[in-house]
């Protein structure tokens, strides 16, 4: 569907009254409009309404430069109807039923100060959800590896919060941590990748973790690949009990790959090669779709083609191993 320019007077009117009156003449939702601009449905809905009470530099700039672009592309389409057609990669937030799970743990777990529990299989999107809502205000985000210290931990920390990081005993840093937490309230910490900070011979790490949240107001989500259920199961019953909110991603379905394929030209055939790279069980992930869909949309662009076959798909798979 073409959007339609909005047409504005030169007198200059509050950016929350411009936002509506181009969702109400372009016929959009807010929920479409969020993902556009990588937010969340509730924050720009909060916005929107006049009832967001966080800082809003940065959502601020987004809808200025979301407006300027739309409103610069529509204006000119007669200039450039005689261009070539150049296909777009997937920069959106893609809500799939995954990505909806994760964001409803880390919501329940910051409204609710709980502790939440996300694993799924290695290029399922768990991370991009989990960085994706990160991007709320007080949501701090650690990626972990398995050369992370107990000292290495606290230190991203305190890095994620925009704490001064200071030379004393670990306690007294984690002490800190509580402090910040205790004072600043409804934030998140999201660990990401934490399997990979236990093992049978030492799970100090996600003691530490479990210090934090038992001792602190603030909501805790630790997300990992599906050993991670077992793991804490095993060697951390004391951690196990505190679960709040748990999401088990399944992967995408045939239904939702087409979804989020919808609106480029794919033959059936093609089609159902692009479902199986993405819902297969060996090997099938929302990673190598959304590798595979990247590498197509180049090749089409440099070959003039619109429509997705076969024969692209292995060209798209041949760069891949490139």
């Amino acid at each position: 569907m073409e959007a339609v320019a909005a047409i504005y007077t030169s007198e200059v009117k509050p950016l929350v009254q411009r936002v509506n009156e181009y969702l109400e003449i372009n016929k959009k939702t807010k929920a479409e409009l969020a993902n556009e601009i990588s937010y969340s449905r509730t924050t720009v809905s909060r916005f929107l309404s006049g009832k967001y009470d966080s800082d809003t530099t940065e959502i601020e700039a987004k809808l200025e430069e979301y407006l300027r672009n739309n409103t610069e592309d529509t204006e000119t389409t007669e200039e450039i109807g005689n261009a070539p057609i150049r296909l777009t990669k997937r920069n959106s937030f893609f809500e799939s039923r995954d990505s909806a799970n994760v964001i409803g743990v880390c919501n329940s777990c910051q409204e609710d100060m709980g502790l939440g529990i996300v694993v799924g299989k290695s290029g399922f999107g768990k991370t991009h959800a989990l960085k994706y809502y990160a991007k709320l205000p007080r949501v701090a985000y650690i990626e972990c590896d398995d050369t992370m210290s107990s000292r290495d931990l606290v230190e991203a920390i305190e890095r994620s919060l925009g704490i001064p990081q200071t030379y004393g005993t670990i306690w007294k840093r984690v002490n800190g941590i509580r402090e910040f937490f205790n004072v600043n309230h409804g934030y998140l910490l999201i660990i990401d990748e934490a399997d990979k900070l236990i093992s049978k011979y030492t799970q100090k790490k996600m003691e530490i973790l479990r210090g934090i949240f038992d001792q602190s107001d603030v909501g805790m989500v630790i997300a990992g690949e599906p050993k991670l259920e077992a793991q804490i199961k095993s060697y951390l019953t004391r951690f196990a009990n505190r679960v709040d909110f748990y999401a088990c991603l399944k992967g995408l379905n045939t239904q939702e790959v087409q979804n989020y394929l919808a609106g480029y030209k794919i033959e059936p055939e093609a089609m159902g090669e692009l479902v199986s790279r993405a819902c297969n069980n060996q090997t099938g992930c929302f990673r190598l779709l959304d590798r595979t869909l990247n590498n197509i949309v180049r090749i089409l662009n440099e070959s003039g083609q619109d429509t997705v076959t076969l024969k692209i798909i292995a060209q798209a798979s041949n760069m891949m191993m490139l």
